[in-house]
C-alpha cells in the first residue's frame, strides 16, 4: 500500500459480488477452472468467506485461491479464525506475502509495522490447515540479499513452499532501477553458495509461473519467478484478471481491458458476456510491456496480484 491518502472507488463503480459471480459462472462455462481472490487486500472487504464459499459452488470451479498480505487470517469472527473460514468456504491455497523477517525492513518496505500480525496469519493458515500454503518474497537490491536464508529456514520449520519473485514495475515505473533490481539468478547463486547446487524440479509445479529447485539433502522446493529477466515467461500463461470496477484485463503489464461492469449493468445476455470475454482472450498479448518503458495506468492495489 502506498503511504499516502488512497482515492476509493465509489461503492457504485465497485462490482457487487453478484456480479462478480455472474461473470465467473460464464467464464466457467468457457473453460476457467481456477479462480484466485487478490487485491489489495482481500480479506478487508467484508463477507469475503462467504463468497470464496459462493465461488467454489460454481459448476465447473475446480480449484479456489487466496493472495493476501497475512495479517487479517488470524482475526476472530464468529469463534473462528478468518483463516479457517475461509478453509470451510472451499478455499485450497493462500498465497502470503513476505518480503523479509525483520521487523524494521518490513516496515520500509510496507509502510506498515504489521510483521508480527503476518506471522501470526501463517500460524494461523497453518493450523485452519489450508492445502496449499505458499510465502511470496518480491526481492530488492540491498535488502533481500541478508533474508534469502532466513526465510528458506523459517518456510522449511513451517513446511511451507517460498517463492521469490522478480521486482516488477508495476505500480509506477519508478519502483524499477538499477539501484533496488535484484534478478531471480542472482538470488538463485547467493543461495546455492551457501547451501549447494539447487536441483530442478520440473516435474513440480502449481498453479504460477514459478520454477522450482530442491535444496541439497534436506528436501526443501524453493521457487523462482522471473518475469523481468525469464524471456519465454509469458509462453505458458492463461491468466484473466477481473479488477474490483469490472475491467477484465488480459495481461498483468499492458495497458489493456475491457469493461465488462458497463454491459453487466446495461442487461447484455449470458451469450453475450460470453462473447466480451472470448474477446478477451483473443486480445491476450503474447508478452508483457515491462521491458519496454511500461508506464501502468493503475496502481498494483486496483489491479490484483
Amino acid at each position: 500500500m502506498p503511504e499516502e491518502e488512497q482515492a476509493w472507488f465509489p461503492k457504485e463503480e465497485v462490482l457487487s459480488y453478484e456480479e462478480m459471480l455472474r461473470v465467473l459462472r460464464v467464464g466457467a462455462g468457457l473453460g476457467i477452472r481456477k479462480v484466485r481472490v487478490t487485491g489489495g487486500e482481500p480479506l478487508t472487504r467484508p463477507g469475503v468467506a462467504e463468497f470464496c464459499a459462493a465461488v467454489a459452488a460454481v459448476p465447473g470451479i475446480e480449484d479456489i485461491g487466496v493472495s493476501t498480505n497475512g495479517t487479517l487470517l488470524s482475526k476472530s469472527e464468529g469463534g473462528s479464525t478468518i483463516a479457517e473460514k475461509l478453509v470451510k468456504a472451499g478455499v485450497r491455497s493462500v498465497n502470503i506475502s513476505l518480503d523479509s523477517l525483520d521487523r524494521a525492513a518490513y516496515q520500509r518496505t510496507t509502510g506498515r509495522d504489521l510483521l508480527p500480525k503476518v506471522l501470526e496469519g501463517i500460524d494461523a493458515a497453518l493450523a485452519a490447515g489450508f492445502p496449499s500454503i505458499k510465502l511470496n518474497c518480491v526481492l530488492m537490491k540491498h535488502q533481500s540479499e541478508a533474508e534469502l536464508l532466513p526465510l528458506m529456514a523459517y518456510a522449511a520449520e513451517k513446511g511451507v513452499l517460498l517463492r521469490f519473485i522478480e521486482l516488477m514495475p508495476v505500480s509506477t515505473q519508478e519502483v524499477l532501477s538499477e539501484d533496488n533490481f535484484l534478478p531471480v539468478a542472482t538470488a538463485k547463486r547467493l543461495i546455492e553458495a551457501e547451501v549447494g547446487s539447487l536441483t530442478p524440479r520440473p516435474d513440480f509445479q502449481t498453479n504460477g509461473p514459478a520454477t522450482y529447485y530442491e535444496v541439497p539433502g534436506t528436501g526443501q522446493r524453493v521457487g523462482f519467478i522471473g518475469a523481468m529477466t525469464n524471456l519465454h515467461f509469458c509462453e505458458n500463461c492463461n491468466k484473466l484478471r477481473l479488477t474490483s470496477d469490472g475491467k477484465l484485463r488480459p495481461c498483468l503489464g499492458s495497458y489493456l481491458e475491457f469493461d465488462l461492469r458497463e454491459a453487466l449493468r446495461r442487461g447484455c445476455t449470458d451469450a453475450e458476456l460470453a462473447g466480451l470475454i472470448q474477446g478477451v482472450v483473443a486480445r491476450k498479448p503474447k508478452e508483457h510491456d515491462f521491458r519496454n518503458n511500461y508506464q501502468p495506468n493503475r496502481r498494483m492495489i486496483a489491479i490484483g496480484g
